[in-house]
């Protein structure tokens, strides 16, 4: 009898630590909101074709000549490629993610654009190509490095071991190739879709400040309320900075 009680009091702690858990993550908000850009005079920006003939492997990998990603913007004036996050305001140590994040580069181009990353975190480049690249950061915290891709090397791995907002990628070989990656060291980021929209999952109650960051249009803050269950909003508006 007393081994029962005893099973059975292990049973219910574990039963109601696990309520509490997932109590905890339902609890949790979230933030989520759109990425605007206001167009010059009204009129959507163009995107510009990029010159591949000078390496007839990356014009090879094309249909269509393959355009820019500097400014992606919709009809609606949704700005894709921003990356949001929480700047200032997050406490406490968080989990790392199961697995590595992706950079490819596939077309000669870098995809994604944008990425974001948690410090530590293992990130596989891809070299989808069949053609030399290579993948060169050129941090301002963390360490540079210049990694050679010659196209029979189709995967490496490397990491960023401090954050870091935001770290611009580069392929000496090909001067067009231009991506981003920021670096973290909690999980409260996104990057904004093809609409301009993002969301910040399972962010705890507090008041924070959120930072969303653009490569041509700079960098907007806003401060929100996160309430345990809702969900907060935030909205940027970017315009061509003044000179």
């Amino acid at each position: 009898m007393t081994m029962t009680i005893k099973k059975m009091g292990l049973i219910s702690a574990v039963a109601l630590a696990s309520f509490l858990f997932s109590e905890s993550v339902m609890a949790a908000g979230s933030i989520s909101g759109k990425a605007t850009f206001v167009f010059p005079g009204g009129k959507k920006p163009g995107r510009k074709k990029i010159q591949m003939a000078a390496d007839p492997v990356c014009a090879s990998k094309h249909t269509e000549p393959a355009l820019s990603e500097v400014v992606v913007v919709d009809d609606a004036g949704g700005l894709q490629n921003v990356f949001v996050h929480l700047s200032k305001g997050v406490k406490g140590t968080f989990a790392m993610p199961d697995g590595p994040a992706t950079l490819d580069q596939r077309g000669c181009v870098y995809v994604p654009h944008v990425l974001g990353v948690r410090a530590g975190q293992d990130i596989v480049v891809l070299n989808s190509d069949g053609t030399l690249h290579n993948i060169h950061p050129k941090p301002s915290v963390n360490d540079e490095f210049n990694l050679a891709m010659p196209k029979f090397l189709k995967k490496k791995t490397v990491s960023f071991a401090k954050a870091e907002t935001m770290v611009p990628v580069k392929c000496d070989v090909h001067p067009w190739m231009q991506s981003y990656v920021g670096v973290l060291d909690h999980p409260f980021f996104s990057v904004s879709a093809e609409n301009g929209s993002f969301t910040l999952k399972d962010v705890p109650a507090g008041t924070y400040t959120v930072q969303a960051w653009h490569e041509r249009l700079g960098s907007l803050t806003q401060e929100v309320t996160v309430k345990d269950g809702e969900a907060a909003a935030a909205s940027f508006s970017f315009a061509i900075p003044s000179k």
